[in-house]
């Protein structure tokens, strides 16, 4: 696979022979590659083989010219390498982790996943003080079909009213709610205005006549104003428009697209339903982000394709057992409401109509029921070992892995590069922080990053921005405090996870905050393992984490603790521990448990626990009816934490008409106890508790002094 990369008008200091021998290839280091050697670039479409280009500025022109090169077949991959390395002041010092961007373009593509589709005929509902939404229908009725839910007018002083011709269908009422996305949006509401907008004809004789001002030119009634003067109903006699008496009525329509220009959102969530587009108009059409708006929603016409970003396996799921609900991290961090519970069936369900691919459930996930399908932790696996493996090859010493989001990380990231060659204020990307772009930063976690680390690398740094939800920052804070736990447990010493936060736009004073990290980042040396690993990520989550934790503890710098007690909050690791003086036995906690870390003995009465099993789910203690299970979030570094272990036991009861055991002893003695002054289990009927089935039916239909229903005459 051919190779291309360019100085930009020799603004970077590249080594094509020290880049050339970590990718065994033969650079040519161009300076002009989009103007004046672009006939290499031609040559090298022709060759059939897939092309890496190493700019990303002049990815279209480059498609223009594959498009009209003779015989090009080849598919081009591009890599920013200028304002990730080569832009910057330790740029010469640049090259292992130009070498290794460039071996990641050249990894293929990720398998593809199946699709959602939606489908939009382009019913749009503008929601909003009717002027307002007149105004905005005006630059989108000619693309879409516009109906208006009218909020009354924007501001009365003012002077803009809305239109007196009648353009668009306009309805109202109360309590609107909406659900749905892009090509399914249903709006419910209440029709309770007097007035008919169907039948109203805008002569405006109801608004002129009414003492109170209740009515507008939205053509609605304000209640708290209207004192039942009915002027209105005389002059509307003829239209009949008005009427007081008419009862309220339940309404339901559908749309594909809703523009919602009121002061409050119907939709409130981080992350809305694709086809949801709120704006507060209340200031006019000024607003910046209206415009954009409007262009992007005359675009919304048409089937439109997504990856299935998720994938789910029920039976490792910890959400729910027997209708008692356990974990809850996944529907707790979704931002667009994407995760629900269904705990009858026991398990949850995504919505992948609304699930924009964060991932982040995937990440909070204890068990690995949820994983990320695209691309897959396998993938990475191999994009990130590939990464250093390349950049220790060429040399790299102490690399960072720097993961930010396609958006708004990645232009913070070339806004820095950019500062760094124009002002002497920032530094720019050090040599050894090497940015790799994610879909979502939230949608890598624990096992991904300690394989990380297991494959060379010294730290790993997750770019945040305004792009993430609230919700996902707490949840990657937790799994970083288990994840540095875990490494100082282990004796690694120094900080190996960090969020880097980067504050709303990209001005001056947040890219000079951003280099700062970034220079404190790079200047970092924590202790990793002397030998990289060589296992491959897998799919699922709990071997990955098995496979990164062995190697972590085999390389291990100093003597091993014989547990490592982690954070309670997203502990994915941990043990149990039982209070033997309440717990009888019942083993309900064994039934309920979705990970096989609790299990019976058919021999004898025994609760039996294999801690690697455990996933810290919760769903045993909220089970138990004794209240005697407590979770205790740890990491068991001895060779116990694959064994079963015994956490309680007891006598078996024996019957005492048999001699059978049939239950244990504790738990026959606490009913016992509890039916001791039930005047229903006295006598006969007490002893009976003490047989074992067969003996209790033997024992009623032999016994002389009772009366039996078939004595009954």
């Amino acid at each position: 696979m051919p190779t291309l990369i360019c100085d930009c008008n020799q603004t970077m200091p590249l080594q094509p022979l020290a880049v050339g021998a970590a990718l065994n290839e033969n650079l040519t280091r161009h300076s002009t590659l989009c103007r004046r050697e672009a006939g290499a670039f031609q040559k090298a479409v022709q060759s059939g083989e897939d092309v890496v280009v190493a700019c990303t500025q002049e990815k279209r022109l480059f498609a223009e010219l594959g498009e009209q090169t003779a015989g090009a077949t080849s598919v081009v991959r591009f890599v920013n390498i200028r304002e990730t390395g080569g832009w910057s002041k330790d740029a010469s010092a640049a090259s292992p982790k130009i070498a290794a961007l460039l071996a990641v373009a050249h990894l293929p593509d990720a398998e593809p996943v199946s699709t959602v589709t939606y489908k939009s005929a382009g019913r749009l509902l503008i929601v909003g003080p009717l002027d307002r939404a007149e105004q905005v229908a005006g630059l989108l009725a000619d693309a879409l079909d516009v109906t208006i839910f009218s909020q009354g007018v924007a501001d009365p002083a003012s002077g803009d009213f809305p239109a007196q011709e009648r353009k668009y269908p306009v309805i109202s009422g109360t309590g609107l709610s909406l659900q749905g996305w892009l090509g399914a949006f249903e709006a419910k509401w209440t029709k309770d205005n007097p007035i008919d907008l169907d039948l109203c004809t805008r002569c405006n004789a109801c608004v002129a006549v009414c003492p109170e001002g209740a009515i507008d030119l939205s053509y609605q009634v304000d209640s708290s104003k209207c004192t039942s003067h009915r002027d209105c109903v005389a002059v509307c006699k003829v239209a009949g428009a008005i009427d007081f008496n008419r009862e309220a009525q339940a309404a339901t329509e559908a749309f594909d697209l809703v523009l919602d220009l009121g002061r409050q959102p119907l939709i409130t969530l981080h992350a809305p339903p694709q086809g949801y587009f709120a704006c507060d108009a209340s200031a006019g059409l000024a607003l910046p982000g209206l415009l954009p708006t409007v262009v992007k929603l005359r675009d919304l016409v048409g089937e439109f394709e997504k990856p299935k970003f998720f994938a789910y396996k029920q039976k490792l799921c910890a959400h729910s057992r027997n209708e008692t609900v356990g974990c809850n991290a996944c529907i707790d961090i979704c931002s667009a409401g994407a995760v629900s519970s269904q705990k009858e069936r026991q398990q949850i369900v995504v919505n992948p109509n609304l699930c924009i691919g964060c991932g982040a459930c995937t990440t909070v996930c204890p068990t690995g029921a949820l994983t990320y399908a695209y691309p897959r932790a396998s993938e990475q696996g191999v994009r990130f070992k590939t990464l250093l493996a390349t950049y220790g090859r060429a040399g790299g010493a102490h690399p960072v892995l720097l993961l930010h989001s396609q958006g708004a990380g990645q232009q913070a990231v070339e806004a820095l590069g950019r500062a760094a060659q124009l002002h002497k204020t920032v530094q720019g990307v050090p040599a050894n922080v090497i940015p790799q772009a994610l879909w979502h930063t939230a949608s890598l976690g624990l096992d991904v990053w300690l394989s990380a680390l297991a494959f060379g690398a010294e730290q790993v740094a997750v770019l945040v921005t305004d792009e993430e939800a609230p919700a996902y920052l707490e949840g990657l804070a937790d799994q970083m405090r288990v994840a540095q736990a875990i490494l100082g447990g282990l004796g690694y010493a120094g900080v190996h996870f960090q969020l880097v936060r980067v504050p709303p736009g990209a001005d001056a004073q947040a890219l000079v905050g951003l280099d700062a990290s970034l220079q404190t980042l790079a200047r970092a040396r924590p202790m990793v393992p002397a030998v990289t690993a060589r296992f491959a990520v897998v799919q699922e989550k709990r071997s990955t984490l098995d496979m990164a934790l062995d190697h972590l503890i085999a390389h291990a710098p100093a003597a091993l603790p014989e547990a490592i007690e982690l954070p309670r909050s997203g502990s994915p690791f941990g043990s149990l521990v039982v209070n033997t003086d309440t717990c009888t036995l019942c083993l309900s906690c064994v039934s309920a448990c979705p990970a096989s870390a609790l299990q019976d003995n058919p021999e004898r009465p025994q609760l039996k626990f294999i801690e690697k099993n455990c996933v810290q789910c919760g769903l045993c203690a909220v089970t138990c009816p004794e209240d005697a299970i407590t979770l205790q979030p740890r990491l068991l570094l001895t060779p116990q934490r694959k064994e079963a272990r015994v956490l309680n036991e007891t006598q078996p009861y024996q019957c005492i008409r048999c001699g059978k055991p049939f239950g244990t002893l504790k738990a026959i003695e606490s009913m016992l106890g509890k039916l001791a002054g039930h005047a229903m289990f006295q006598g006969a009927a007490a002893d009976r508790l003490k047989m074992c089935g067969d003996c209790r039916v033997i024992d009623i239909y032999s016994a002389d002094n009772e009366l039996k229903i078939t004595d009954i005459r």
